[in-house]
């Protein structure tokens, strides 16, 4: 079993920045992006026959019995379908904790990125 995440890069940042400058419309506005995005990405995770186990705020995780997965190009894939305003990155791996270790990798070497333990 192959085991994916993908979680939004900088969003607490946003969220965090909307808050202090006391400004609702762009929290509103990050709320539906994200809502949105998560949707999308679910979608596509979906047709690529991977069983979701978690969807919510930025983030998305699921699982596939397939070994012939080619996971660089689900990424790409996902990259180019989702609105620019927010990046993500993400992770794959042989259980759900791989794949949340890669994750964090991905995420403290540059963002926006895959990768695969």
């Amino acid at each position: 079993m192959i085991f994916f995440t993908i979680d939004g890069d900088d969003v607490g940042r946003k969220i965090t920045h909307a808050y202090l400058n006391n400004d609702m419309d762009m929290l509103a506005n990050i709320s539906g992006l994200l809502e949105k995005t998560t949707k999308k990405i679910t979608e596509i995770l979906v047709a690529n026959n991977i069983v979701i186990i978690f969807s919510a705020a930025d983030g998305v995780a699921g699982y596939t019995s397939q070994d012939t997965i080619d996971l660089h190009h689900l990424f790409f894939e996902i990259s180019k379908e989702i609105p620019k305003d927010i990046t993500y990155s993400a992770g794959a791996g042989n259980s759900l904790k791989d794949a949340y270790i890669a994750l964090l990798k991905s995420k403290c070497t540059g963002k926006n990125r895959l990768t695969i333990a």
